[in-house]
């Protein structure tokens, strides 16, 4: 196997086991993995911060990422981080026009 398509298989037990709900120990018994080389293949597959801002800086856009368990619109509404550490949470469409209001002094 080439290190590409082992890159592919353990980024694929990766989007799996994110889907799946379960800790990553039990996911590596369920599929009878090595937990040390999951937890390896997964911190050398997860997107680096300077590779998020390297990407933000190509294409003018930053990435959208959805947190687990958690929908667009629900109780909390949307969160919005910005570079620096900066966050703005509890939007809905009562009050987006205020994001943008603020971005625009940002």
């Amino acid at each position: 196997m080439t290190p590409t398509e082992r890159a592919q298989v353990w980024q694929q037990h990766i989007a799996d086991w994110q889907a799946s709900g379960v800790s990553g120990s039990a996911y590596c018994k369920q599929q009878s993995l090595v937990y040390h080389q999951f937890v390896y293949w997964r911190r050398k597959l997860a997107p680096t911060e300077d590779s998020l801002e390297q990407e933000q800086a190509v294409t003018g856009f930053t990435r959208v990422v959805s947190a687990p368990g958690v929908g667009i619109g629900g109780a909390d509404g949307l969160t919005v981080s910005l570079p620096g550490g900066v966050s703005i949470t509890g939007l809905h469409a009562g009050n987006i026009e205020l994001l943008a209001v603020v971005l625009r002094q940002l």
